[in-house]
């Protein structure tokens, strides 16, 4: 199978992360460029507006080249469900070919089959095609750069049987645990068949090391991790699940048994939801899963009598292999005779054929030779086998070899390996000299121990993270750590120390500006084992707080990178119990303050204690005087008191960041006051001041990115084109919105935020409702669902329950629409979510109406009025009392009068707005009660100005229907005109 058809196969967010080197899951045809994933279609680079039904039809055409598909397919995978007439096909294709240009001269994409179907008949190609072709295998290839990559391989000797019959055991999904003796090489047998499956088999391997875990309920953040997946919720395992749910991925999970029993239970999890991902472990002993199969890896096959053999049959045993192969890549000038290889047959042999062992021995020959590491190995070894025959094999085994290992080094390289024995997973050559060296061994002693400790391979190169990280394998680390608590409390104390202020340092040196400080976290990103290790100590017992706090202060841009949003607030939570007079009202318990306030908001939804950790950090920076943190956190204080439905407030803090951000002059703060200020004047309805404030932040921010999205904990920038996007609309001008929606759409999806992305499909899907387009506002919807479902936002979930229930109710299926706005606030009620209370209260107040049941309606909407007068959120006012008006005529046929009174109070507040939009919805009312009242000149009078300014979006639903309106206003009027001639 050819690379790119394996990776045409490939879909979906995880893989489009996992392979961001590559623009995988994009075709391409003639000068489009077609991201399924993304719903989007670019001509020549920019993106074309495109109906969500028609682009579901090019979806499936193209995936499927060639192949023509049924009218029946087509209406499964389009609309599904649903009864549709062909009529809606055709039309739609029609549509479709016209975008396309298909048949404009030599162009053809879309070929019909009478009777039958259509297909795709122009030339696909993945958009990988043209980026430089990759060495070797591609599939292999990109594994090695992924997130969750295999690591480095090596040569596999005397497993082909293994690998061969877990490659065909994956022929199906299935869990296959490799169990065995530490040592033995479950690990180099798991990465070679993960490599076999990725370039033979074109199968998405992902590799997980646990080994770095101390606690079972970190699983779900290391499997989102390896996977590329943000997780910003309580139950990350929720999160990973709504990714892979319908993934082809095979998961490696590496050092399973100190954490059995919760690995246990998460691949049980994975299995049942996602049952095409395969599950390949590695242990100590079985998971004891359902449907487990497990493959217990023996010892490699040595000669049990060496009597007779020759040097070539010696060879052919793979034990002897590997030795022969390890001693002479320790030292190149190693020549081996069959006497030779009948000593090392014997070694092997008492070595139980474990491959570690093996490889320990193999490295001590190269340094002692050959008769003296065979006398003491037979020595050290026999001993200990007589000794422990009631301990656990691989008890015998590795601490055998580890013992005898020890025991060769001198006290320098003793003392160094003990003491490297504090770091969970990779470390630097820099952070082993600043942990290990003190004034009992200074550096240069650790150096040349160090050296030793590799050659010897009881460090060993980690090319995983960086090209110069090392490790201590897990069993070396074990052990080490034994003897270094051997050695005291105090010893072991004061490494720990060294080792949490390393990486103290390390994180509090990332950088000054945001993109230098999340460069450094993408760095750090696989240090995360050691700074929970450094944390752990730092707050137990016998550890020093004031280092803990501090390390989790610097740590902030770490958890904020990876999206660990849930850890991140329950260290902050900790340092901030802990502060002591030596940090308060410092930088540093500033940071902590407004990295809890801010998680606190996304985890927990808008808690009060969210509120005075954001303001404690504000007075902070206050009395630091920086303002730029001032800003930064005005930002964050804005958008809390908007989502709790505290408008005027959130005026407050606008108007006091604009003052902040005239007086420190640079574009970007003026930029970023601007959008506070522009969104606060949008909802509290002038929307001429909005426009021109959400045009300066766009025209000061610079382009949005990622690294300045995190630091400031969502994009401004975003922020400020989606609402320019709804005062465009407000204003009148709703082809403008339209696109300006679309863009900023695109944007946020480009930012790899999920938290920025919904705040732009939120109120984009209020543009695509208001203007009718009910195809983009049911993309706009499933895709803001997704993103809430698989990241666990409570609030956003909450949200698209309620803009389902909206779209219920317009299209008739009150009953429906009412009982999911209802559950809807009652969740956002609970989640102190009261952003889009009043637009869902509207809805419920028109669900009611058309359910029967006008005075529980009327009982709604005047409440909702109350609270917005209340609140200063002004903007809906109009609408609000446009439906009321609705209300009091259906309660009353000849309440016109009480009508009339509601809807010029809606027409001038909507002109005091300077809203349009909502002016010529009232306007289209009041006309038409007009006509009904014989008032036809008011009406015309009334309608005419608004006809005459509107000078785009006549395919939209509201001005279709002021025109007819027009029309039948100006047919009455005639009317009128005619009957008073003849009767004079």
């Amino acid at each position: 199978m050819k690379a790119d058809t394996r990776l045409n196969t490939m879909k979906g967010p995880l893989l489009e992360r996992a392979f961001s080197d590559v623009e995988v899951g994009r075709l391409a045809f003639g000068p489009f460029e077609l991201a399924p994933h993304k719903r989007l279609l670019m001509r020549n680079g920019a993106p074309v507006e495109i109906g969500g039904r028609a682009l579901d039809l090019l979806i499936a055409l193209v995936e499927q080249p060639g192949r023509v598909m049924s009218k029946r397919e087509l209406f499964d995978r389009v609309w599904p469900g649903r009864t549709v007439e062909d009529t809606s096909l055709r039309f739609h294709m029609t549509s479709l070919r016209k975008l396309l240009g298909d048949g404009e001269g030599d162009e053809r994409y879309i070929a019909t089959q009478v009777g039958v179907g259509y297909a795709f008949v122009g030339t696909v190609r993945d958009v990988a095609d043209v980026v430089s072709a990759p060495p070797r295998n591609a599939v292999a290839e990109l594994s090695l750069r992924a997130a969750g990559a295999l690591p480095v391989r090596t040569r596999l000797i005397g497993r082909e049987s293994d690998v061969e019959r877990i490659l065909d055991g994956f022929a199906q999904p299935r869990l296959f645990t490799v169990v065995g003796p530490g040592g033995m090489g479950k690990t180099t047998l798991a990465v070679e068949v993960g490599y076999r499956l990725a370039s033979e088999h074109g199968r998405h391997v992902r590799f997980v090391d646990l080994a770095a875990l101390a606690d079972g309920a970190l699983i779900p953040s290391a499997l989102a991790g390896a996977l590329g997946i943000p997780v910003q919720t309580e139950d990350p395992m929720t999160v990973v699940l709504g990714h892979v749910r319908t993934q082809d991925i095979v998961l490696i999970l590496d050092n399973c048994e100190h954490l059995i029993d919760a690995v246990c239970a998460v691949v049980e999890r994975i299995r049942e939801t996602a049952p095409k991902i395969s599950v390949l472990a590695t242990s100590r002993e079985p998971l004891r899963a359902r449907d487990e199969h497990v493959h217990w890896l023996g010892a490699l096959p040595f000669p049990s009598d060496t009597m007779g053999l020759s040097l070539r049959e010696l060879l052919a045993f793979p034990a002897v292999e590997l030795f022969v192969e390890r001693a002479s890549a320790a030292n190149s000038a190693l020549a081996v005779d069959v006497e030779d290889a009948r000593a090392i047959a014997q070694m092997c042999q008492r070595l139980d054929g474990m491959a570690l062992a093996i490889e320990l021995a193999a490295v001590r020959v190269a340094a002692h030779g050959l008769a003296t590491t065979s006398a003491m190995l037979g020595e050290r070894f026999a001993l200990n086998w007589a000794g422990r025959r009631t301990a656990q094999p691989r008890q015998q085994t590795l601490q055998a070899t580890l013992d005898w290992s020890y025991e060769l080094l001198n006290q320098s390289e003793r003392r160094t390996l003990e003491r490297l024995s504090v770091f969970r997973g990779p470390f630097s050559l820099q952070a082993a000299l600043t942990v290990v060296s003190d004034d009992e061994l200074d550096q240069a002693q650790v150096v040349a121990a160090f050296e030793e400790l590799t050659s010897k391979c009881l460090v060993t190169p980690d090319r995983t993270h960086c090209p110069e990280a090392y490790r201590l394998l897990e069993t070396t680390r074990a052990y080490a750590k034994a003897k270094l608590n051997e050695r005291g409390e105090v010893e072991l104390d004061t490494v720990r120390q060294r080792h949490a202020r390393f990486f103290r340092d390390r994180m509090a040196g990332l950088g000054e500006t945001p993109e230098d400080i999340f460069a450094g976290a993408a760095m750090m990103s696989g240090q995360m084992g050691n700074i929970r290790d450094a944390l752990d100590w730092s707050f137990g017992t016998r550890g020093d707080l004031a280092l803990a706090t501090s390390l989790v202060a610097a740590s902030v841009p770490l958890f904020a990178y990876l999206s660990l949003f849930v850890e991140g607030r329950a260290w902050c939570e900790r340092a901030v119990q802990s502060l002591d007079d030596e940090f308060r009202d410092t930088a540093v318990e500033m940071e902590l303050q407004a990295a809890l306030g801010l998680t606190l908001m996304f985890t927990r939804g808008n808690a009060p204690e969210a509120g005075v950790a954001l303001r404690r950090a504000f007075d902070i920076a206050i009395r630091l005087g920086d303002r730029w943190n001032q800003l930064r956190l005005l930002g964050r204080l804005h958008i809390f008191h908007e989502r709790i439905g505290e408008f005027e407030q959130a005026l407050t803090w606008a108007e006091q960041a604009l003052d902040i951000a005239e007086s420190v002059g640079h574009p970007e703060a003026i930029g970023l006051a601007a959008s506070l200020a522009g969104v606060s004047h949008h909802l509290f309805g002038d929307q001429v001041r909005a426009r021109r404030e959400l045009e300066t932040s766009l025209q000061k921010s610079a382009p949005s990115e990622r690294s300045r999205t995190l630091y400031y904990g969502f994009d401004h920038r975003n922020r400020s084109g989606i609402a320019l996007s709804r005062v465009l609309w407000l204003q009148g001008l709703p082809d403008q919105a339209r696109r300006l929606a679309l863009q900023t759409e695109i944007e946020a999806i480009a930012l790899d935020h999920p938290v920025t992305r919904c705040i732009a499909l939120i109120w984009s899907h209020s543009i695509y409702v208001w203007t009718g387009d009910e195809a983009q506002a049911g993309a706009s919807l499933d895709a803001f669902a997704q993103i809430a479902e698989v990241n666990g936002f409570v609030p956003y979930i909450a949200v698209a329950l309620g803009q389902r229930g909206v779209r219920a109710i317009e299209t008739g299926l009150a009953r429906d629409g009412l009982a999911w706005i209802q559950e809807s606030l009652t969740r956002l009620h609970a989640a102190r979510y009261e952003l889009l209370t009043t637009a869902f209260e509207q809805s419920l107040a028109h669900g009611l109406l058309l359910s029967g049941q006008p005075d529980k309606a009327l009982r709604t909407l005047d409440a909702t009025l109350a609270r917005c007068r209340r609140n200063g959120e002004a903007f809906a006012l109009p609408e609000l009392l446009r439906l009321r008006a609705r209300i009091v005529r259906s309660q009353d046929p000849d309440g016109l009068e009480e009508a009339e009174r509601l809807l010029g109070e809606a027409l001038r507040i909507s002109r005091d707005q300077g809203a349009r939009g909502w002016e010529l919805r009232v306007a289209h009312d009041l006309a038409e009660l007009w006509l009904v009242q014989g008032k036809t000149m008011q009406a015309l009078r009334l309608l005419q100005p608004l006809r005459d300014v509107f000078i785009e979006g006549w395919d939209t639903a509201d001005l279709r229907a002021f025109e007819r309106l027009w029309t039948q206003a100006q047919e009455k009027g005639s009317d009128r005109v005619r009957s008073s001639l003849t009767g004079s």
